[in-house]
């Protein structure tokens, strides 16, 4: 597969990402799974490109640019619109698609709600963020049962499922890695460390040279 950064030419999709933020994460493995060859443009959250803001005045990332000028400003989408063009590894497979979308869906909605609260209490001023913790350990504790069960979250083999919630147990595990080391969800553990050890992952997360206008 090639390398996730490349040159930039003008049949050459670009990529406005940051590193640590779970959902460039997402599209980054995604496109890097797809073998898709991208103009990778890493970002300062705090000083983010005009040209960034001109394509996606939302101003997060990921967002990614095609040649021919659409834009693609979702996570999951990217993931989608790469994978559509070459999947190798049949990551969307059609026989749980509605089971990974089904857990996917619960990451990014439910699970990512709890995940804001406890790691960035401080942000929900008047709001009681002290379950926050125990209403994302319920997912886990879903998680846990299907990973009893099969190596991956759909069965034996990954899906897009697997690559799209990673990086969000992920960050949940960072905030307090002794509380979750200490869980009884060894299988989530043992997957999310299959993850990070995982060629994909180290191919994605070097320290990118930060992208100037």
């Amino acid at each position: 597969m090639p390398d996730i950064q490349s040159f930039h030419t003008n049949h050459t999709p670009i990529l406005y990402s940051f590193r640590r933020c779970p959902y460039a994460m997402r599209a980054r493995l995604g496109v890097y799974k797809s073998g898709l060859r991208v103009a990778l443009r890493e970002i300062v959250l705090r000083d983010k490109p005009a040209h960034m803001l001109e394509i996606s005045p939302k101003g997060t990332v990921p967002v990614l640019l095609l040649p021919g000028g659409q834009v693609i400003e979702e996570s999951l989408d990217i993931m989608m619109y790469a994978l559509g063009q070459n999947d190798p590894e049949t990551l969307l497979d059609p026989s749980c698609k509605d089971h990974a979308m089904t857990l996917i869906a619960r990451n990014d909605g439910p699970f990512k709600q709890a995940l804001d609260r406890y790691k960035y209490p401080g942000r929900y001023e008047g709001e009681d963020c002290s379950n926050a913790r125990d209403h994302g350990e319920s997912f886990l504790r879903d998680l846990n049962i299907l990973l009893n069960e099969n190596t991956y979250l759909c069965g034996s083999r990954p899906t897009v499922a697997d690559f799209a919630i990673f990086p969000f147990i992920r960050q949940f595990a960072h905030v307090d890695r002794d509380w979750f080391y200490e869980t009884p969800y060894i299988a989530v553990q043992k997957w999310l460390q299959s993850h990070l050890d995982s060629p994909a992952f180290k191919a994605v997360m070097p320290k990118f040279p930060v992208w100037e206008e």
